[in-house]
């Protein structure tokens, strides 16, 4: 696949990753061909699609992979397939690893756990070797999050070697650290390897996309409504009030939210693409549903208008549910004018 294949995506969290229990009803009913037929015909040409390993492998029994979770990998690609769709299988949540844990550092600290991680993309590099190279990428781990990036480098260059021994045309995508923050793309050891792709995530202002969100506690707590174009009014007092809460808002202080403020944000990622003349990867953007939805459609519009006058492909962050979705858990439509946004329509 070529690194610039991937233009207008869309992701599939709350299928098979971010589930809301482990359950063969829920993953053969969520998503269907219907959903994505349905995706296609919006005009995406390709789908980024979340994957926790609990589907593939139990804790209770490391090493043994069920077949039930590969069919359901396989359903996906079999559907993108037929209906013109580019496919990336992202490992959202590894053995000893979850974006959204409390404790993120067991990955990185235990040699079984990174066996088992390495192991599990053996498995998989071997499954889809020799074929569906244009249509099929892996992108290796969702969002690390690390006090500096010096290990999680060492884990890129062990995987890549591991899945290239296997497939050498397999394109490859990987992220930085801090949640695939664009200014940590900077801090990966770039691979003298042409079929990678280096990614970023985009969700700022925080006081933005994720107002209000119950799972950030400083949000939680904020509890402002902030509209896009504006300002997060009163977070400076509130930060000063609430201090530990500085190190994820403090730079939203006094800003503006307009195009320049968002283009200051990916500035570092073109940079990087610059740099190294490759080009990056926008895997996940999007606004939480409790914003007003003016200011949903404004932002979604403003930031994929820079995307693309800069070349950078991109997937929404969601399709169905999950607080960010296109569709709602029914699958009705949240804004037919948001889907023509982001599908450039």
């Amino acid at each position: 696949m070529d690194t610039r294949s991937l233009r207008i995506g869309v992701n599939l969290g709350g299928w098979i990753s971010q589930y809301p229990a482990y359950s063969h009803r829920h993953f053969e009913t969520f998503i269907t061909v219907d959903d994505v037929k349905r995706i296609a015909d919006w005009g995406f040409d390709h789908i980024r699609l979340p994957l926790d390993y609990p589907v593939l492998e139990d804790d209770a029994k490391p090493g043994l992979y069920k077949e039930s979770g590969f069919e359901y990998v396989e359903s996906c690609v079999n559907w993108c397939r037929e209906n013109g769709l580019r496919l990336i299988l992202d490992l959202h949540k590894a053995p000893g690893y979850s974006f959204d844990a409390l404790d993120r550092s067991s990955l990185f600290g235990s040699s079984a756990l990174q066996d088992r991680f390495l192991n599990l993309w053996q498995v998989m590099a071997k499954r889809f070797a020799d074929r569906l190279d244009d249509m099929l990428a892996f992108e290796i781990l969702n969002e690390v999050v690390l006090p500096e990036s010096s290990s999680w480098n060492l884990l890129i260059k062990q995987v890549v070697t591991l899945i290239r021994r296997i497939d050498h045309g397999r394109l490859i995508i990987i992220g930085g650290n801090h949640y695939n923050a664009p200014n940590e793309l900077r801090n990966l050891e770039v691979l003298d390897d042409p079929n990678t792709l280096y990614t970023f995530h985009f969700y700022a202002p925080l006081t933005v996309t994720h107002q209000k969100a119950p799972w950030i506690r400083a949000l939680a707590q904020y509890n402002q409504q902030v509209d896009y174009p504006g300002q997060a009014m009163g977070l400076e007092a509130f930060l000063k009030a609430n201090p530990e809460h500085c190190t994820w808002l403090g730079s939203e202080v006094g800003r503006r939210f307009d195009p320049r403020y968002l283009e200051s944000v990916l500035r570092p990622a073109l940079d990087f693409a610059q740099r190294f003349g490759r080009p990056v990867y926008c895997g996940e953007l999007g606004v939480y549903e409790r914003a007003p939805l003016a200011t949903r459609l404004k932002w979604t519009r403003d930031v994929i208008a820079l995307l693309s006058d800069n070349g950078v492909g991109f997937a929404v962050w969601t399709y169905k549910n999950l607080d960010f979705g296109l569709v709602d858990k029914d699958g009705q439509i949240v804004s037919q004018e948001l889907i023509e946004i982001v599908s450039h329509r």
